[in-house]
């Protein structure tokens, strides 16, 4: 079943607002075993939004509708869809009691504006918005379903989970779909592909699909099955080449669908009775930033040192001088000093360490820009290793990061 999005605005087209709508909706409606078609973004424009209706109408049998409901005068979609399906406006007394009830509660005055919000096309089934005072409103035609919802999204998710995903449930037979996401971290796109490349060539008789998704240091496999029996069914064939995937690639594997690397590592941390602490150079804090973004990550990070500067390095954290001479500080030595230094000046299991160069200045012929060095202090000893990534300072700094975090979680596991 093909479904089609269409977002109205011309905040989304200009910058203004990102259009996380349209990622929702996919994501959502996808696990709905619906295969969205297309998603377009228009301006509030009568003809552009016809033509858009037109042209979905003749490739998917559900068009979903974003935006265009407010109470102003640039809100007009729903002048435009009472056109588009020859209909007039009646005021929908639920709508208009329940608005009423929306600004008396927030002692707020309903104005003439807002009472005109219950008016809407009559040959529409009308969804009410608990969230807000713009209705949603359910339209056939010629065996399209077309759903017309506000663009705010925490009003549209609302109505998209508590009535509309249910009445298209019951409205429409979908296949299911199961899809399975495999997250791996510090290995790239073409190496997973070679490694990979008997195990993808059989799926396929297995009736399953396999995605790449890249992103700055990982890459994650979206592993689908569509149609062809029942979710349990499905599954089932997904959790067989599941695990024939983590014999091949299961050190590269860090967690599964929307986990994060520092919730697993946290995870780890905890499941050990161990504690952290970092020493950050080129990162800049951004390693403890990933870490303190997980909840209750005080039981085991003790805190950091962000020692940007050669002084603090040596001062604070506690470097030997005479070792940054022979070495700089962007070297082995120096990284594992400062591993060793943050582990023991505050008290934790393991210390991390990232001295490098982020740029887009600052590099040598040793040392280019994107080199980095990651330090790590533990029971089983003091480490270095050497990663080199690009010339981007913003992705240089997120990747390090997150390399550190890999580097530990393998150190925990063994």
């Amino acid at each position: 079943m093909k479904a089609e999005i269409i977002c109205i605005g011309d905040e989304l087209l200009i910058g203004q607002t990102i259009n996380t709508n349209a990622a929702w909706l996919g994501e959502n409606l996808n696990m709905a075993g619906w295969r969205v078609n297309r998603t377009v973004c228009i301006a509030d424009n009568r003809e552009d939004i016809i033509k858009a209706l037109d042209e979905s109408a003749t490739r998917a049998s559900l068009v979903i509708i974003t935006g265009g409901l407010g109470p102003t005068r640039d809100d007009i979609t729903k002048m435009t869809l009472c056109e588009y399906f020859n209909s007039k406006l009646l005021v929908n007394k639920e709508a208009l009691d329940r608005i009423t009830g929306f600004f008396e509660k927030r002692g707020l005055p309903m104005l003439e504006v807002n009472t005109r919000q219950a008016e809407l096309p009559e040959v529409c089934t009308v969804i009410q918005n608990l969230r807000g005072t713009a209705c949603g409103m359910w339209f056939e035609k010629n065996d399209v379903v077309f759903v017309s919802m506000p663009g705010v999204p925490f009003e549209m998710q609302g109505m998209m989970a508590e009535d509309v995903l249910p009445r298209l449930a019951a409205h429409f037979k979908t296949p299911a779909i199961v899809h399975r996401t495999i997250l791996t971290q510090g290995v790239g796109e073409s190496f997973l592909a070679d490694k990979m490349s008997a195990w993808e060539d059989s799926l396929s008789s297995q009736g399953l699909g396999l995605a790449y998704l890249p992103s700055p240091g990982a890459v994650k496999l979206r592993l689908s099955a569509y149609g062809g029996g029942t979710r349990d069914e499905l599954a089932s064939k997904i959790a067989t080449k599941e695990v024939e995937l983590l014999e091949i690639i299961g050190e590269h594997v860090y967690g599964f669908e929307k986990e994060s690397l520092q919730t697993v590592v946290g995870e780890l941390l905890l499941s050990n009775g161990a504690s952290l602490a970092c020493a950050e150079s080129c990162t800049g804090g951004y390693l403890s930033h990933l870490i303190t973004s997980i909840p209750g990550s005080s039981r085991y990070f003790q805190g950091a040192v962000v020692c940007y500067d050669t002084s603090v390095k040596t001062g604070t954290l506690g470097v030997p001088q005479d070792l940054v001479d022979r070495h700089t500080v962007v070297s082995e030595e120096v990284a594992k000093s400062m591993a060793e230094n943050v582990r023991n000046k505050l008290n934790s299991t393991y210390g991390l360490a990232t001295t490098g160069l982020a740029g887009p200045d600052g590099g040598t012929d040793q040392y280019p820009v994107g080199s980095v060095w990651i330090g790590l202090s533990g029971p089983n000893g003091t480490f270095a290793r050497l990663f080199k990534f690009g010339t981007s300072r913003e992705r240089n700094i997120q990747v390090a990061a997150n390399s550190a975090l890999n580097l530990l979680r393998k150190e925990i596991l063994g």
